[in-house]
């Protein structure tokens, strides 16, 4: 019995190690790497001399006090506000839609789900050769329409290209919105609705008063992941339109991209980076509070 007691904590020790392990060596290695690199100068030359000599807040200092960085912090802004608006209010929309039962209504919610089980390159590539101002099939079909005689340059505008980005991560962000949301509206018991329709309340009342408060809680878990994934977009933007044109889709996200792999400045690039994990974890921390509440209620 007591040779049992001592080996029981050992046991569960040799379960948690394991995944302890793994955590340590493929997140926690990188993120720490991330930051003692972000205050080294570290570039190309480092990998064959390992010289990386510190130069403390340097690299910190010249990405914040760079035009591009404020530009990039804007079109962040602008992307992940866009991007979360359309994606929260059309994937509500088609929650509410599919809540009822109608023919094809299956098939209808299996093909809404085709943007999330796309890889992204694909789909920003097929975005990219729709959108193109010559021969996408947009342009092809406004001018078909006679909505536009020339076409609209939806990629080398600057004043077009940050729409154009926005739109396809909301396309891309949909079926996420529409799942997450559609589970929640699943969990509201029936009977409320036929309560309220019996006290005179039409569709709108109803939403207001019975839908809109129980799916707060969802709500605002939604948003929260909506805007920790948007924050830190690259794909879409990198092959759309690699961050132009000048600069006009440039976001903190491809701007330490750019830095660490295209300028091989390795020690900026973390510090970018880093910039992007800080406010990552921001939005993570509201997340993981926004959770807690939405299990208490």
């Amino acid at each position: 019995m007591a040779r049992a007691r001592l080996w029981e904590p050992l046991a569960q020790w040799m379960f948690i190690v394991p995944a302890a392990a793994y955590l340590l060596l493929f997140f926690g290695y990188p993120i720490v790497k991330n930051i003692v690199m972000s205050f080294q100068q570290y570039t190309t030359t480092t990998f064959y001399t390992g010289a990386a000599p510190f130069v403390g807040l340097q690299n910190y200092a010249k990405i914040l006090s760079s035009d591009l960085f404020s530009k990039a912090l804007l079109t962040t802004v602008l992307f992940t506000a866009g991007s979360l608006v359309g994606q929260f209010v059309l994937g509500l929309g088609f929650a509410l839609f599919f809540q009822r039962r109608f023919p094809l209504g299956r098939v209808l919610r299996s093909l809404l789900l085709l943007p999330w089980l796309l890889p992204l390159v694909v789909s920003a590539t097929t975005w990219r050769w729709m959108l193109d101002p010559d021969t996408g099939v947009v342009n092809h079909a406004l001018r078909g329409l006679h909505l536009s005689s020339s076409g609209i340059p939806w990629l080398t505008d600057t004043s077009q290209a940050l729409v154009s980005v926005i739109l396809i991560n909301i396309w891309v962000g949909i079926p996420f919105n529409t799942t997450i949301l559609y589970g929640g509206l699943q969990d509201i018991p029936t009977h409320l609705y036929e309560a309220a329709k019996l006290d005179g309340a039409g569709p709108l009342a109803s939403f207001r008063h019975v839908t809109w408060p129980l799916l707060r809680p969802v709500v605002s878990v939604v948003l929260v992941l909506g805007v920790v994934y948007t924050v830190k977009v690259l794909d879409i933007i990198l092959v759309v339109t690699g961050g132009g044109p000048a600069n006009a889709t440039e976001t903190i996200a491809t701007q330490s991209y750019e830095l660490s792999f295209q300028q091989f400045e390795f020690g900026r690039g973390a510090a970018m980076s880093n910039v992007l994990i800080v406010i990552s974890l921001a939005f993570a921390l509201v997340y993981l509070r926004a959770n807690r509440r939405a299990r208490n209620v």
